[in-house]
């Protein structure tokens, strides 16, 4: 009796409450079983998603058909992360071409593929074409060249950080065009790149106030007393 009298009160929770009470949930896996109840609770399961402006999947196994159904559904996303994780999240260029057909792509203010050896400058260049919101950009640990580079100096003007730690593909032209185009630009990180040192001269040039990571400023040598 009372298990029924329980089961008639949730039932009389309204969707957007529901919704509320999902979006506290961060287990993709409790959220599909929740959506499975009922009608009204796979209703209350979509707008949680709908609603949410920020989506990782960290610590998650996840493929390119379901990384793209939870990103379709998120419709006012602003910050994506589908960093490689411990659990190996199986992410390929297929799945950044489908993520980037999104509706909420072209609102993204930060994505993050740290550590995805399994996608291309094909997939980055598809998915960073239709960010032109995007100021956060974390590359590092990618096997990308410099035509990923080109396409965020195209596509990205309100980039301010990027992340390019150990991208050991990239040279110094594609740093330039990025510091070039991009000129709202504020910090870049470089460590384990392959690039002379005289680049990053090269790139203060161009924007003073860019900070290079690790820390490098240029210091002046010191002139002989006469």
């Amino acid at each position: 009796m009372i298990c029924v009298e329980m089961e008639a009160e949730i039932e009389r929770l309204p969707v957007d409450l529901l919704a509320h009470i999902f979006s506290l949930i961060s287990s993709f896996r409790d959220l599909a079983k929740a959506s499975g109840v009922c009608r009204k609770w796979k209703s209350g399961v979509e707008q949680s998603f709908a609603r949410k402006e920020r989506l990782s999947f960290a610590g998650w196994k996840v493929d390119d058909s379901s990384a793209t159904r939870l990103v379709q559904a998120s419709y006012n996303l602003k910050e994506l992360d589908i960093s490689r994780s411990c659990w190996g999240c199986q992410i390929t260029d297929e799945g950044l071409y489908m993520i980037s057909s999104a509706k909420c792509v072209n609102n993204l203010m930060s994505i993050s593929v740290w550590g995805m050896a399994g996608i291309t400058d094909n997939g980055v260049i598809q998915l960073v074409s239709k960010a032109a919101s995007l100021q956060h950009l974390n590359i590092g640990g990618t096997f990308i060249t410099d035509e990923s580079l080109f396409a965020i100096a195209n596509s990205c003007p309100h980039l301010k950080s990027i992340v390019l730690w150990s991208c050991r593909h990239v040279t110094e032209n594609g740093l330039f065009a990025l510091v070039y185009k991009c000129r709202k630009l504020e910090s870049i990180n470089v460590w384990g790149m392959r690039v002379p040192v005289d680049c990053f001269i090269s790139l203060l040039s161009i924007s003073p106030a860019l900070q290079i990571k690790p820390s490098y400023r240029p210091t002046a040598t010191a002139l002989p007393v006469t």
